[in-house]
């Protein structure tokens, strides 16, 4: 039996596409139709992937509804998608979490950045190297045509991410990323803007989380008609970057059990994830310790004795290391648990001081005369063997730190981005969708 045009359409249109190319749109009448036409062409033209361009019209109030509509029906895979709230972070939130693509992505509607770049951008992600991709115009190999007030804001927002939120990604704002659509779905619950600063704080999450962000060197030319409130989104975006710098800090981001959705497995057997990260970490931490211990038994030895110096010093730099690798070591921030850990701790305290302190003993039994050099030489060759155990002790107390408190702040943060979507037609949104 011969299919008809539209019965084929329908029968292309109802399979999942790999890839799902979203526009967010706002007030854009004029420019919307040329740039689904210039994409949707490029897409049909040897595009080794299927496709499908979903416009995400936000709350426009001219023409842009119904261009995107006649655009729907006229083309073969475009989608529209309507929100009665402005914000481009809104906007991508909706597309993604609704698409039945492997793959998802933006790009601005003025397509600023050269379409040959989006196979590279997608390729990593179809193929599972990579987790995130994003455009980068601050990469060396990148060619970039914009005014040097853009160039410069643009650089000092990176600068400030690097310095602040430490990110190692280069270019937070490019309107040209995409992302894998099962990884999209356990990073958006957690994302709380809906504005400009939603690139930014996905993007910060992903890397907290360990996924893999792939960066291309995009070919990008500046729109000259960009609507972009500079100083209102300068404004929101460093109340975004205050707002996530301190989550992060207290420990209320569920980072664990997002680490646990979607982090890869170990590339040796039987080296846990992250022990040699914490492994490094936990070398400076007891570096610092001893220099602490040394300082302090230097300073009490004449006062109380070897054994005095031995118990006062190695407590109270017990309870500094105990705190330290807490937090730097193994990542476990916030109040929650901490007399918990402090008294495990000590509890390992205990075994070290065990060891130092029989060390010492036998010293003075064999060689009650030994100078103050050699008690610290065999005090610190005690320790060396102490902080071996401390370290296991550590990754035992830590092994759960974080991931119970997760699941009720993960939960806390899905309710709340339901509740921000529902209500998001009574909130003022951001500027144009353009950046």
């Amino acid at each position: 039996m011969t299919q008809t045009e539209a019965e084929q359409k329908a029968m292309r249109s109802s399979r999942a596409p790999v890839l799902d190319v979203v526009i967010p749109v706002y007030n854009e009448e004029v420019d919307l139709g040329l740039c689904v036409r210039r994409l949707h062409a490029y897409l049909r033209a040897g595009f080794p992937f299927t496709a499908r361009i979903t416009i995400a019209d936000n709350a426009s109030t001219d023409a842009t509804l119904a261009v995107a509509r006649l655009l729907a029906a006229e083309l073969d895979g475009v989608a529209v998608l309507h929100l009665d709230a402005k914000g481009r972070g809104r906007a991508l939130r909706a597309a993604w979490e609704s698409s039945d693509a492997a793959v998802v992505a933006y790009m601005d509607v003025d397509l600023s950045t050269d379409l040959n770049a989006l196979l590279p951008l997608i390729a990593p992600l179809v193929s599972g190297h990579s987790d995130l991709a994003i455009g980068t115009r601050l990469d060396a190999s990148a060619r970039v045509v914009r005014g040097p007030k853009r160039e410069i804001i643009s650089r000092c927002y990176n600068l400030l991410l690097k310095t602040t939120l430490r990110a190692r990604f280069s270019d937070a704002q490019c309107g040209f990323k995409a992302v894998r659509t099962d990884v999209a779905r356990e990073l958006l619950p957690l994302v709380r803007d809906g504005e400009w600063f939603f690139d930014t704080e996905l993007l910060v999450l992903a890397e907290r989380a360990g996924l893999r962000i792939h960066e291309v060197p995009v070919d990008w030319i500046d729109d000259p008609d960009s609507r972009v409130d500079i100083v209102d989104t300068a404004r929101k975006d460093l109340r975004g970057i205050w707002r996530l710098t301190r989550a992060l800090a207290t420990g209320t981001l569920p980072l664990d059990q997002l680490r646990a959705a979607v982090g890869r497995e170990p590339l040796v057997a039987g080296v846990p994830l992250g022990m040699v990260g914490q492994l490094v970490r936990f070398a400076i931490v007891g570096v610092s310790s001893t220099l602490a211990y040394i300082g302090l038994y230097l300073l009490l030895q004449p006062l109380v004795g070897g054994q005095g110096a031995n118990l006062v010093s190695l407590l109270i730099t017990a309870v500094g290391n105990t705190a330290a690798n807490r937090t730097f070591t193994f990542g476990v921030r916030g109040r929650d648990d901490a007399f918990s850990h402090q008294f495990q701790g000590l509890a390992i305290f205990a075994f070290g001081l065990a060891i130092t302190s029989g060390s010492l003993f036998a010293l003075h039994r064999w060689a009650p005369d030994a100078p103050v050099a050699v008690e610290l030489t065999v005090l610190i060759g005690a320790n060396l063997v102490a902080t071996l155990a401390r370290f296991v002790g550590l990754r035992w107390v830590f092994r759960h730190a974080g991931t119970d408190r997760a699941a009720p702040a993960l939960a806390h943060s899905t309710v709340g981005a339901t509740a921000s979507g529902s209500d998001s037609a009574q909130r003022p949104g951001g500027p144009g969708v353009r950046r």
